[in-house]
Parts: structure tokens; sequence; C-alpha cells
């Protein structure tokens, strides 16, 4: 963006920074932005909320962005905006609220680019790339008045909220283990060669803040989440989730004493950078979490189910006993005889619309704390999976300064240039 444009931007932000007002029965106007597989979730789960409606697409894909067009008319009957660059969503008057669908590497700019244009977010996980981006969404969030909700949405799941709370009411004792199973099988993705940039892919807007490279099949859509560069591994994919639930249970514990990540990429010889095999520790004193990713052929843990051919969910150990938590429910086991005690069933329906609907209420209510999964939340479970990543790409053990979320001693100088990065103009968070 010009200086110029980029004046413009911010001057339209700032006149419309109070945003819309919205009436206890007035529809939530909502844009999406990044129409790949998660968005087009997010076009179908809006869609079934009577008080959202979908009025604005955004994708650097032309041809992702009119399935999502189509999709939307098929849904609701009403035909949405579509723009190719997320700042001209963002000054659509039309919107009220924007649910962000991208890599990873663009939800800490476009959410503060959406909560400077008066737009309410919903982001999905992990809320950010790095832990600075994080620092600067909710210091952001905070400064301009928006509702921030991360797509954390066990926090939204009536069995799982209520396991937590048993958890917290001493169900199985002092809890002193969180364990965070990630056990998702992920193929080889291959070799690829560079190639000119396919017709309709905008490649500048879907790079951004990450550095300019020539387009590779392998780094755009989904397997995005296997380069540095736009992901962070399955610990901050489908992991960041079970982190954020390991958290949630120890009772919103935050950065730890030190974290140590261990793993590698076995078996594939392919392009991927991060690793599809990974084991972190933190160290909280008098607890513990411990995080594993299994992208291989694995067995299971503990109670958790299989689940398409994954086994993804958390084990918390206490002294009088364990839980287990998965997407099928939860059990409570007691005693040195590990009696099965309880064994809670998850109720029918889809995960993500009840996450949103409480989003929606907080648009009305404006107050944060209302939001399950509040911008503050969902950057804490991210930091810790930024950590894990940390020590694993430096290969050590690291100590970490509570109070400062950055790390301390031997390693930190290294490990710190990791929880940031260099921004590429005009992408700057």
């Amino acid at each position: 963006m010009s200086t110029s444009s980029r004046r413009s931007f911010l001057a339209a932000s700032t006149a419309f920074s109070l945003g819309h007002v919205l009436g206890a029965n007035d529809k939530v106007n909502v844009g999406i932005v990044g129409i790949g597989g998660r968005g087009n979730d997010h076009i179908k789960s809006y869609a079934t909320l009577p008080d959202a409606r979908i009025v604005a697409l955004c994708d650097v894909n032309q041809a992702a962005l009119e399935v999502g067009q189509a999709s939307v008319k098929r849904l609701t009957g009403e035909q949405p905006a579509g723009y190719d660059d997320m700042r001209k969503l963002f000054a659509d008057k039309n919107v009220d609220a924007v649910s962000i669908t991208t890599p990873n590497h663009w939800h800490a700019l476009a959410t503060i680019w959406a909560c400077q244009a008066g737009k309410d977010v919903y982001c999905e996980k992990p809320a950010c790339y790095n832990v600075h981006e994080g620092e600067r969404m909710i210091e952001v969030a905070r400064k301009t008045g928006r509702m921030v909700q991360i797509g954390s949405q066990s926090r939204s799941l009536e069995y799982k909220m209520k396991a937590i709370q048993l958890l917290h009411e001493g169900v199985i004792g002092k809890v002193y283990l969180a364990k965070g199973l990630c056990f998702k099988r992920r193929p080889s993705i291959g070799h690829a060669e560079n190639e000119p940039v396919p017709a309709g892919v905008n490649w500048d807007l879907f790079l951004g803040p990450a550095p300019m490279r020539p387009f590779n099949r392998l780094r755009f859509k989904y397997n995005w989440h296997w380069f540095w560069d736009t992901g962070n591994g399955d610990i901050g994919n489908q992991g960041v989730h079970e982190m954020d639930i390991a958290r949630w249970g120890l009772g919103e514990v935050m950065f730890p004493k030190s974290v140590v990540s261990t793993g590698g990429k076995y078996v594939y010889t392919d392009d991927q950078e991060t690793p599809n095999t990974q084991l972190a520790t933190f160290d909280y004193g008098d607890k513990e979490i411990v995080f594993e990713v299994r992208g291989l052929n694995t067995g299971g843990e503990g109670s958790i189910a299989r689940g398409g051919g994954n086994y993804v969910g958390n084990l918390f150990y206490g002294a009088d006993g364990w839980m287990g938590i998965d997407g099928n429910g939860f059990k409570v086991y007691k005693g040195d005889k590990e009696e099965l005690v309880m064994d809670e069933k998850k109720t029918a329906g889809a995960d993500t619309p009840p996450h949103m609907a409480n989003f929606l209420a907080a648009c009305r209510s404006r107050n944060y704390k209302d939001l399950h999964a509040d911008v503050a939340i969902g950057v804490m479970s991210a930091d810790l999976c930024h950590l894990a990543n940390a020590s694993y790409r430096v290969g050590r053990k690291l100590s970490v300064d509570a109070a400062k979320g950055r790390f301390t001693g031997d390693g930190a100088a290294e490990a710190n240039l990791l929880l940031t990065r260099k921004y590429r103009a005009p992408y700057v968070v």
C-alpha cells in the first residue's frame, strides 16, 4: 500500500472507530477474510445463526472467492460483496464484524487493521504467529474497545466447560500434570518446484508480512502450515486447541519457568520444515504441561478415543485420579484401582456455532469479559506453542522470564529472535 493509500485507510478507520452500534434485535453483518477450508466452515456456521448475516467475503485467490460467494448465495439467498484485499473489506461500512481465517502469519495484522477500522473480530487459532504479534493484538483490541474472540471453540462446548469446572472444584484432587495430545496422521507433502503465480492469485497479498519468495504450490493452501515463514507446525495448528485446554484446566496458567522441546521430521524426505514428531515440557514448579505431536502412525493414550484415524485430546492427572477429555466427551477415573466414576458424552451439534454465538452476544454487550476466548486468553495459549517451537529450533532447554514473556539465561539471545520477525513493508505489525 502506498503512503497516501495508507493515510486514506487510517483516516477512514479513525472516522469509523466507534463502529456500528447494534440494537438488541439487529443482525450482525459479518465479513469473512480467507475462503479456504476453514473459511468455508465459517460460512456454513454463520449461515446457521439467526442473528448473523454474511455480507462480504475476501480472498487473494479469485477462484476461492467465487466459490465462497456461491456458497453464501446457496445457503442464505443473499449475494455477499467480494474483495481481493482485506483492507477494502475493513473499509466497508456495511460490515460490523469480521472473521479472520487466513494463514497464521496474517492473523495479527488482519485483526489489528480490523480493530482500527471499527470492526469486532473473530480470529481463528492460533491467535498469533509469534509472541510479539500477540502483544500487539491485545494492545490494539483494548485501545479500540473492539471485541476479539479467538477460535478456541472448546471454550464454548458445554461438556468441556463442565469438565474444566470439575477439575477446578477438585474432582481428581490437586492437578499436577496436564497432557495435550495431537496425534494427527499427516501424509508427506512431497517436493515441488517454484512456478509462475497462477492467474487470479495475488501472491504479494498472500505472503503479506512474510518474506517475498517465488510461488510454490506447497506453500499455498493448507501446506503453508509446515513452513516457518507462514506456519507454526502442528503444535500451532491442531495442537493449540489442546494446549488451550491444558492451560485452562490448570487454572489459566501463563508463562512457565522453563520449556524444553525436542523432536524432528522423521521418516519423510520432503520439503516440510516443521517437525512431524515433537515433545514439549513446560515447568510451572508445582505442576507441568507435557505436549506431544505425533504425525506418523501411532496408537492412543489413556482414554483418548480414536477419531478419523487420529487421537486428539487432553489428560489431567491429580492426587486422587485422572481425567480424559476428547471430542466425544470426558471420563473421570478415581483411586488406585482407576474406577470409572464419570462418563459424560458430548451433546449433538457442530462445535463452532456456539462459539460464534458467544462472539455475537459480546458484539452487543460491548464487554470483552463476556467472550469465552478473549484475545488475551487465545494469545497466551498460542504463546506456549511459540515457546516450544523456539526451544525446538535452537535445540536446548530455555528459562523464561514470566513477567516479560521472554527467554532469559543461556540461549536466550538466539531464542528471543524467534518471538518476533523482520516484517516486509507495508505489512508491519
